[in-house]
Formats: C-alpha cells, sequence, structure tokens
C-alpha cells in the first residue's frame, strides 16, 4: 500500500525544479545518481529533456572545486567534460574561468513524472490510498518515504531521525524571447545561482544567504528581485522580464547533506533525508529498497546511507548542494 497524506505530488516532489544530474562532489552520491540516469532517459521526450548541466566556475577556488568535482564523476564513468561556455547561445561568460558539462544530465517534470510513477503502481496492484490522515493496519514493514514529515513520524516509533526541514524557493519568469529549445540547466558554482528552461520560461533557484530551516513555505519578495537581477547578468535575454509565478517547498536536511536508507527499527525501514536529491534519486532508491525488503539484499552498496554513520562518525558531507 502507498498512503499519501495529501495528493499525488503535493508536497516537495510536485514542488521540484526538475533537475536530474550525476554531478555531484561525493562519491556514493554519484554512483546514486548514475543508477537513475536511465529511467529518466526512458521516460521520453515529454518528460524528460537530455539538455544537460552546466556548472560555471568565476573564481580560482571555483576552478579548483570543479576539477576535483570532474577527477570524482569522471573516474565514476559520468562522461563529463570541461566545456566553453561560449556555446551556449544567450549566455553572458566573459567572468567564466572554467565550465564543466555532462550532456547525459537534464531536466524533468516532477509532477507528472510522480502521477506517472503512482499509475504503474496501481497497473501493478499496489492500493494507492490519498488523503490518509491515519492508518491502521497489519504490515511486516513501513517505510519512511515521507520527505520532511519523516523524522515526526519516525518520532512516535520511537526512532531518533536527524532531519530537519529546510525552506527554498522557486521563481518563474514569463516567456523570455529567443529562448532556446537545448539551453543547458546552468549553475553559478559559487554562488549557487542556477536556472532551467521550462517551455519559454525560465525556473530560477538559488541557495539562501540565510538558511530558512523550518516548515513556513513562504516566498521571499526581495529574494525574488535579486535573483532576476543575476538572471538579467547571466542570461541578458531575460533582461526586464516579469514573474509569472513563485512558491516555496521543503528539503528534508540530514547533518551531511545524504538520505538515510535502511532499517532504523524492527519492521521500519527509512529512505528520507534526501536533502534537494530526492525526486532525481528516486527510481534507483526505489528499486534498491525494494530489492532489500523483498530479496534481503541489494546489488547496489547503500552502506554509506545507513543511520549508524552519524554515531559512528562515518559522515561524508556532499558539497555540491543546490
Amino acid at each position: 500500500m502507498l498512503a499519501e497524506a495529501g495528493s499525488i505530488a503535493s508536497g516537495a516532489s510536485g514542488k521540484a525544479l526538475g533537475g536530474v544530474r550525476q554531478q555531484f562532489s561525493s562519491a556514493p552520491e554519484v554512483r546514486l545518481a548514475r543508477e537513475s540516469v536511465a529511467f529518466f532517459h526512458g521516460l521520453g521526450r515529454d518528460l524528460f529533456e537530455p539538455v544537460g548541466y552546466l556548472f560555471l566556475a568565476t573564481s580560482d577556488g571555483g576552478r579548483a572545486e570543479l576539477e576535483e568535482r570532474l577527477a570524482v564523476q569522471s573516474a565514476l564513468g559520468v562522461p563529463v567534460e570541461r566545456f566553453d561556455p561560449s556555446r551556449v547561445e544567450g549566455l553572458a561568460v566573459d567572468d567564466v574561468l572554467a565550465a564543466v558539462f555532462c550532456a547525459e544530465d537534464g531536466i524533468a517534470d516532477p509532477g507528472a513524472i510522480t502521477h506517472e510513477l503512482a499509475r504503474r503502481a496501481a497497473s501493478l496492484g499496489v492500493d494507492v490510498r490519498e488523503g490518509v490522515d491515519a492508518l491502521e493496519l497489519d504490515a511486516d514493514t513501513l517505510v519512511l518515504a515521507t520527505g520532511a514529515s519523516s523524522a515526526a513520524l519516525a518520532a512516535k516509533l520511537g526512532v531518533d531521525l536527524p532531519l530537519r526541514p529546510l525552506v527554498r524557493q522557486l521563481v518563474e519568469t514569463a516567456p523570455v524571447r529567443g529562448l532556446p529549445a537545448g539551453l543547458p540547466l546552468t549553475i553559478e558554482s559559487e554562488s549557487g545561482f542556477h536556472f532551467r528552461r521550462r517551455g519559454g520560461a525560465l525556473v530560477l533557484a538559488m541557495p539562501e544567504p540565510v538558511p530558512r530551516w523550518g516548515s513556513d513555505e513562504v516566498v521571499d519578495d526581495g529574494l525574488v528581485q535579486d535573483w532576476l537581477g543575476r538572471i538579467a547578468r547571466r542570461y541578458p535575454r531575460a533582461a526586464g522580464v516579469p514573474v509569472a509565478r513563485a512558491w516555496a517547498g521543503v528539503y528534508d536536511m540530514t547533518p551531511d547533506a545524504h538520505p538515510i536508507i535502511g532499517p532504523v527499527a524492527d519492521g521500519v525501514y527509512a529512505a528520507c533525508g534526501f536533502s534537494g536529491h530526492g525526486f532525481m534519486q528516486a527510481p534507483a532508491v526505489g528499486r534498491i529498497v525494494a530489492d532489500e525488503l523483498l530479496d534481503g539484499g541489494a546489488d547496489f552498496d547503500i552502506s554509506p546511507y545507513r543511520l549508524r554513520r552519524f554515531e559512528g562518525g562515518a559522515v561524508f558531507p556532499e558539497t555540491a548542494i543546490l
């Protein structure tokens, strides 16, 4: 059974940016991302567009960090390459010292894909229920895959999950003239400011200078104006474009920005704490969790993601957080 408190895609998944990338800083995270990429490519262009992820560095420190990540990613088979950003139509790159690009990465429609996965699950016999506030049933295993709500639910079972909700927001512009269909999802490495195409518009996002810990999903208008200035400088075709809409959602953050995957109590299994990467890693995680619960083991090493790492000093912070 799949029990959803609201409606399918009404939470973090439906509010996500929809980026899918393999360009992480830690080897376990890169491996997990690679496990998911093939799934997204198999969905078709209506749901996933392989336009790539482009990281820009504007400082010596940023360039060095890109080189370090490139080495990790390349060693694990990610087809990432040094890239001339002037090849991207309309992008202002006079201040860019280095760039890396992975053509396998891309952009997806998170709401539509979440609904499609629920539909597929139902077609295989899964009892999909929406609007479930509370439910009593007999089951061998409860899987907590409830994002930022997971810690509160786990606490009722006597389990302490080190999760904190972090508010993040996105801004969608009105249509931008001359927006190329192949515009990659572009990230300024130092600031984290990034944007993607959605139809003829742009969606903007950025890690906030002062993190908003909590669950109050409110848009900060000051940040909206700041981002409009940033997009005008980095992509001048968007200068002066009005805002079509803005919204906020919540990341379920762990101390090292990696998920918690595995048993946390008798009959209780966690798959949460994805720290903003849950949508893009969901295909791999879903298969891995199913293999472990149904077959007693998975062919993917998920030992780095066990809850016990926080007690044993085995944390490995991920630095490529957007």
